[in-house]
């Protein structure tokens, strides 16, 4: 794990109109992420990072990028790759007044919004921070031009990899210079995300920030036996009671729309946000949570991926995550940059030991027992011998 004394923006090598449109926006002292990244970056080297969502890192490859970056008419000479639309956004929004700062041109790309006028923004901008599957329509339809990309950024790539946009971003990156500096950005560097980071980067200097446990240290997490037939009026009681603006994660798109619709009925102000929905529709709620006209959205895991939101006091597991990793990604929504945040995962009688386990594993054993729930003990795993047979190499289409 790589250390630093420096502890200044200015120590770091960012330029005074970037510190001053930093100061503007109130941040004057870099986090964990910013002072261990920043040098390698602003000096071109390749950077591998593994810091998880909310630890500051988008500041990161922005700073460097933006003082990197020379302005032109386009085409982009540097370009971030995000899973989803909301993290576009939200890393966009971050670059805006360091770039303002270097008369630099921030544009995005990505699906719900009509390609013509998208591509014409993207095509003169110096900054693109795009998703893969809308940079590859633009890309495929010569409406950007990525010959001139010199610093690439992978932002949450082990979403990106969980989200199946690997081929898209090879096809991307086979596009772009391989004279050039990458920047990858992961939760993880393990298994296939540290095997695609390798393949990208060119010796990449490896800064690493992360929790001493699997799971975020700031969360305060609380396990609740509820009823099936209490669920509902469990979670109104904790919504109403805490003052808190919540993130509510349920299993499926139809959940959310039900559930947003019942609390609704209970006077709670709540917006959904799932796959299913137009990109309006999804950046409506997104703005109405983040003003605070709603407190409560109600969402997907795919929806949520990639969501960075300072408001959220409380993440709700209405539905148990299926893994160890889905519940840090979700808890993961609050407690941002140090902030505190509880998380609550409600839990049925016939989910406590699949939920017992979990919490076991992620040593948050004490918090699943105060409750006066059980921790069962670890299940033996059965692992069948693999057969030498036609169906080996082949995939199933998934059942939904």
């Amino acid at each position: 794990m790589t250390t630093t004394t420096l502890t200044t923006f200015a120590d770091l090598g960012a330029s005074t109109a970037v510190i001053d449109a930093l100061a503007a926006q109130g941040i004057t002292q870099p986090f964990d992420i910013q002072r261990l990244v920043l040098a390698d970056a602003l000096a071109g080297h390749d950077v591998l990072a593994k810091s998880r969502t909310g630890s500051g890192k988008t500041l990161a490859f922005a700073i460097p990028i933006v003082e990197r970056t020379v302005a032109t008419d386009g085409p982009p000479t540097a370009l971030i790759l995000v899973p989803t639309r909301e993290l576009a956004a939200q890393v966009a929004d971050e670059f805006a007044g360091i770039a303002r700062a270097k008369r630099l041109r921030v544009a995005t790309a990505y699906g719900g919004v009509g390609l013509g006028e998208q591509g014409r923004r993207a095509a003169r901008a110096d900054i693109l921070i795009a998703t893969p599957g809308r940079l590859i329509d633009l890309a495929s339809r010569q409406a950007v031009k990525l010959g001139h990309v010199a610093i690439l950024v992978l932002d949450e790539a082990d979403r990106m990899l969980d989200m199946g946009f690997q081929p898209q971003v090879d096809r991307i990156v086979a596009r772009i210079p391989s004279d050039r500096q990458t920047m990858f950005f992961s939760a993880t560097l393990d298994g296939a995300v540290g095997h695609l980071a390798g393949s990208y980067t060119r010796a990449a200097r490896l800064h690493e920030v992360a929790a001493p446990i699997e799971t975020v240290d700031e969360v305060d997490h609380r396990f609740v036996p509820v009823a099936p037939q209490h669920k509902i009026g469990a979670l109104v009681e904790l919504l109403t009671a805490e003052r808190s603006h919540a993130l509510v994660f349920v299993r499926t798109k139809r959940g959310a729309d039900r559930l947003t619709e019942r609390l609704r009925a209970h006077g709670v102000r709540a917006v959904a946000m799932h796959g299913d929905m137009s990109q309006a529709a999804r950046e409506r709620s997104l703005e109405r949570f983040d003003s605070g006209k709603a407190d409560t959205l109600v969402a997907t895991d795919v929806a949520a991926r990639g969501l960075d939101l300072d408001r959220i006091t409380h993440v709700v597991n209405f539905d148990p995550p299926s893994d160890d990793k889905g519940y840090v990604h979700r808890v993961g929504r609050t407690a941002r940059a140090g902030r505190s945040g509880t998380g609550v995962t409600f839990v049925l009688p016939d989910q406590q030991g699949d939920v017992g386990r979990m919490a076991s594993r992620l040593k948050l054993h004490e918090d699943f027992e105060r409750e006066g729930l059980t921790t069962p003990p670890s299940r033996a795993v059965y692992t069948a011998p693999r057969r030498r047979n036609s169906l080996l190499g082949k995939r199933r289409r998934p059942r939904f």
